[in-house]
């Protein structure tokens, strides 16, 4: 991993800010609420210019580690007529939930770029398969055969290879059944008793089978492009619960620096290995922005519900409160993260 590398990583960390920046601008613009001032990037200007036009600051903060719109009446009571608090609620859930939107619509669509400029699609069908350390392969001994069509693992539905494949990672610490379309037939093959491996503290089952390559067509690509984004988002709720339940430890968690470590290392690798793991981390972005915590965009959308629901709004002292003690609390838990990404670095 070169300076070139760490560069492209910080840039695309900044870039992703940006795009959920924007959703939270854009959206505000277009109905009309007074905006203060863009920033991207958090701690110390490294510029500001305000237009003439509009009065709105643009900021550009020297840590890329963040970034805010400031809207008039977001956080206080304004007589401005223009104040965010006094759009109607549904324009301002709107306005909240649309950083993280954008954030994974910008993934999705990368996404689907990245999958059309594969030169191969993986398909739900068993092509062969590895052997292991034992010179054996898990599933082929247990029943799977080269042409069935993967459908479900462990109960869970499946339509392409990288499905079956993250599933069978999760879920192959035990075993599992695999269930195929065999000559036109429904078929369970029981009890798969996968090899593990471990990663970041936590076990995993080691994945045997190689899969068919299938036809880049249009409906191929839209397909692939559509599951692997879905497959994604999935993933990232399912490692929020893992990590909440036990399954990874703090090890796993990674901050600024850690994302921008790892990001770097991908660009070594490959562009494809790079794109795609700003994609999961754009998601990622969307994802954890729309959790219910207090000072998230999620914790913001929980006081506008009730609100939509009771037509009553909570005292903006008693929310701010709430959204200052989350703030505290995740700059506390960024410290820590940080800390041990750099610890890491060495």
């Amino acid at each position: 991993m070169n300076l070139w590398h760490i560069l492209a990583a910080i840039g695309i960390f900044g870039l992703l800010i940006l795009i959920h920046e924007l959703g939270h601008f854009i959206s505000a613009r277009a109905f009309g609420v007074s905006i203060k001032e863009f920033s991207i990037g958090m701690g110390p200007k490294l510029f500001s210019i305000t237009s003439k036009k509009s009065g709105i600051k643009y900021s550009l903060g020297i840590l890329p580690i963040g970034g805010y719109v400031a809207m008039v009446g977001e956080d206080e009571e304004s007589d401005d007529e223009n104040a965010f608090h006094k759009k109607a609620v549904w324009k301002r859930m709107i306005i909240t939930a649309a950083g993280a939107a954008v954030n994974i619509i910008a993934g999705i669509l990368v996404m689907s770029i990245l999958v059309a400029t594969q030169a191969h699609l993986q398909s739900d069908r068993v092509g062969a398969f590895s052997y292991d350390e034992n010179g054996y392969s898990a599933s082929k001994a247990a029943g799977l055969m080269i042409g069935d069509r993967i459908i479900e693992v462990d109960g869970v539905r499946v339509h392409i290879y990288p499905e079956a494949y993250y599933e069978i990672t999760r879920r192959g610490t035990e075993p599992i059944d695999i269930t195929v379309i065999r000559n036109g037939e429904r078929v369970v093959v029981e009890d798969i008793e996968f090899s593990t491996i471990t990663d970041s503290g936590a076990q995993f089952g080691a994945c045997d089978i190689i899969p068919v390559e299938e036809e880049k067509t249009v409906g191929n690509v839209i397909k692939h492009a559509f599951f692997r984004s879905t497959s994604t988002i999935k993933m990232i709720w399912e490692s929020l619960y893992d990590l909440v339940t036990g399954r990874y430890g703090a090890e796993a968690i990674a901050g600024p620096i850690g994302t921008t470590k790892i990001l770097g290392e991908a660009a070594s690798q490959s562009i494809a290995d790079f794109v795609y793991l700003a994609v999961v981390i754009s998601m990622n972005l969307g994802v954890m922005n729309l959790l219910p915590l207090p000072a998230l965009d999620g914790g913001r959308l929980v006081f506008q519900a009730i609100e939509l629901v009771t037509r009553k709004r909570i005292k903006p002292e008693i929310e701010g409160y709430i959204h200052f003690a989350g703030i505290v609390i995740l700059m506390l838990l960024m410290v820590y993260i940080s800390v041990k990404d750099v610890i890491n670095l060495f």
